[in-house]
């Protein structure tokens, strides 16, 4: 009976020390696939702070370690990837500045560990003073989209869309103004008010100062758009995860034609007054619309910065690349040192002689593949790039280029030049239509 007992208790001994076993293993992986994965990201962290890469330049995740339960959720979902990695079993910035708020990570987390900010503690933003009701301090003015520092199609859409449900539930006067509304800006917000406008049967007008799509107009031509599902008024809910900027565009168009909804494009306005409880908005074309409320879709950059140099008003001179697989056989000068700049550089080099000048010495803040592309290309000769260097003129037939620690300038061959020398937030604009603006640091713009 006691041996019996003896081989029941050893039994039990072995089945509970295999147990133990295989745990002690398990756990030994995991700590040594958490520990291999904290270096390799906490290498990518090293890098980009080499790089100029780790400090966040738009909208952004911040995560609460103390919520954060490591399921890499938050990994998965984001587009761009490599944005997000794991250190110490823990979700963390990496490629911070290379973060377009998609918002991804903000709704995949199980825990809601996650906020979306716009600013830093060292780097503020300018933002216009908006409600939840997407109201600025000046009652009847609406701001949607990027202006308000939501870029994202998908988070723009909602609020061009909000926005104007808010108001049809405020109410309007109707004291016989010309426009119940006006929307300024035909880009994803500006579209999704358009329609939301028609759907309540307003009377409302769409001014755009370039053509439809907005900012995303301006991406090169096979520029992928990332964005997720999304629901447009008088049309319903829209399935796309990666689509390129001419279908994106093919779709809006779409929309608007069966809605019977005309966008009165390269109406850029000058400015918003107010006079006899009605707003006064005046255009570049000197003509004058009244109406009770607006939606201010703008973009943050509202206009091109200029180089401010002789010969800029010549028409070979653009601010931004369309359809550049059209364009053969020209000598073209890309001025930048952004991601736009670059691309648009690589874009053109296939089939055109290309100097690219930038006034740093290296570039700084781009997306690594642009970094990898343009390097190669420096490297094969296929694009001349200057650093160091600006235009001092501009010529119907030729640059005149100056570089650092060089005297002489020198006169360059040139048939079309391409600036993107960014934008800033029509500050004026907005301060003139009594628009308060602050500088934030750090806020945040969703949390759950």
């Amino acid at each position: 009976m006691d041996l019996l007992i003896s081989e029941l208790i050893l039994e039990e001994l072995l089945i509970y020390g295999s147990v133990a076993l295989v745990c002690f293993v398990i756990i030994f992986f995991y700590i040594r696939k958490q520990q291999k994965q904290s270096k390799h990201f906490e290498a990518k962290i090293i890098k980009a702070k080499e790089e100029g890469l780790f400090e966040p330049v738009s909208l952004h995740p911040v995560i609460d370690t103390n919520s954060c339960i490591k399921t890499g959720a938050c990994l998965t979902a984001c587009p761009e990837k490599d944005i997000i990695g794991i250190v110490n079993g823990r979700a963390t910035l990496v490629n911070a500045s290379q973060c377009i708020g998609h918002g991804a990570c903000f709704h995949a987390c199980p825990v809601e560990a996650i906020t979306l900010r716009i600013g830093t503690e060292k780097r503020g933003v300018d933002l216009p003073h908006v409600n939840q009701n997407f109201e600025s301090n000046v009652p009847g003015i609406y701001i949607a989209g990027e202006l308000g520092g939501m870029g994202l199609i998908k988070n723009s859409v909602e609020q061009g869309k909000t926005a104007v449900e808010n108001m049809v539930q405020a109410g309007f006067n109707k004291n016989n103004p010309q426009y119940d509304l006006i929307i300024i800006g035909a880009g994803p917000a500006g579209i999704a008010a358009s329609l939301n406008a028609k759907k309540h049967n307003l009377k409302f007008v769409t001014l755009e100062q370039d053509s439809l799509g907005g900012t995303v107009f301006t991406f090169p031509r096979s520029k992928i758009v990332m964005t997720a599902p999304m629901h447009l008024p008088l049309f319903g809910k829209i399935q796309l995860r990666d689509t390129s900027k001419s279908e994106l565009l093919e779709l809006w168009t779409k929309v608007l034609s069966e809605n019977n909804i005309k966008i009165k494009e390269n109406t850029k306005v000058e400015s918003i007054a107010y006079k006899d409880e009605q707003f006064i908005v005046t255009t570049n074309t000197d003509e004058h619309f009244q109406t009770e409320k607006i939606v201010l879709a703008i973009g943050r950059r509202g206009s091109p910065r200029k180089l401010n140099i002789p010969g800029e008003q010549l028409e070979k001179v653009a601010y931004r690349l369309l359809e550049p697989e059209y364009i053969n056989n020209k000598k073209i000068v890309v001025v930048g040192g952004g991601d736009s700049a670059i691309e648009a550089a690589l874009s053109l080099a296939e089939q055109n002689e290309v100097l690219l000048s930038y006034r740093g010495d290296s570039f700084g803040r781009i997306k690594p593949k642009n970094n990898e592309k343009i390097k190669e290309a420096i490297a094969n000769s296929k694009i001349d790039v200057r650093f160091n260097s600006t235009i001092q003129s501009i010529e119907l037939t030729h640059i005149l280029l100056k570089t650092e620690n060089n005297d002489r300038l020198e006169q360059i061959e040139n048939d079309l030049i391409y600036i993107f020398a960014g934008g800033e937030l029509p500050t004026q604009f907005l301060e003139k239509a009594g628009i308060q603006i602050s500088k934030r640091f750090g806020y945040t713009l969703l949390k759950h």
